[in-house]
């Protein structure tokens, strides 16, 4: 039943974090252990995306495939991932993304999980959760890359 939750501030608006981790189909590009997202649909309605995804993740010999619910809730900018079918007794997912008092966003990424197979979960156990710590500086570095680090941000601190 591993949980992880992190905020890190970032030196980008809360909509321009939203976007980046919203566009799930770009991950095996930055994430890591990430090897393939495909999205299977998409549905839109009063402002709400659902999309349903297999992630194919790897690490060294092993590979597993899982299947989530994606809910991109952009008026609240709020992203809930859903696990539905794969490897996990269960996971869930959730992203926030609130103004920073001053400049920036502060971007929450928590997530909770358990995997069926305890074997699976010996072996893939430690791997995820040092991976999963790693998903919001991922996600930062892309952000550097897609918007290009404001000046301002280069000396202080992302991390808080």
């Amino acid at each position: 039943m591993p949980k992880f939750d992190t905020v890190r501030r970032v030196p980008y608006t809360p909509e321009q974090m939203f976007a980046l981790v919203a566009d799930v189909e770009k991950y095996p590009l930055f994430l890591p252990m990430c090897e393939a997202l495909s999205v299977r649909s998409r549905k839109e309605r009063d402002g709400v995306t659902v999309l349903i995804a297999d992630m194919s993740v790897g690490y060294k010999a092993i590979r597993e495939t899982f299947t989530s619910q994606v809910v991109l809730k952009p008026d609240e900018l709020v992203i809930d991932v859903k696990y539905i079918d794969g490897p996990f007794k269960y996971l869930r997912n959730l992203w926030t993304f609130k103004q920073a008092p001053a400049d920036g966003c502060d971007v929450g990424f928590d997530i909770d999980y358990e995997f069926k197979s305890r074997m699976l979960g010996a072996l893939m156990g430690a791997v995820f959760d040092r991976a999963f710590r790693t998903f919001a500086g991922a996600f930062e570095k892309r952000a550097d890359e897609i918007y290009g680090r404001p000046a301002a941000a280069v000396s202080r601190p992302s991390a808080i």
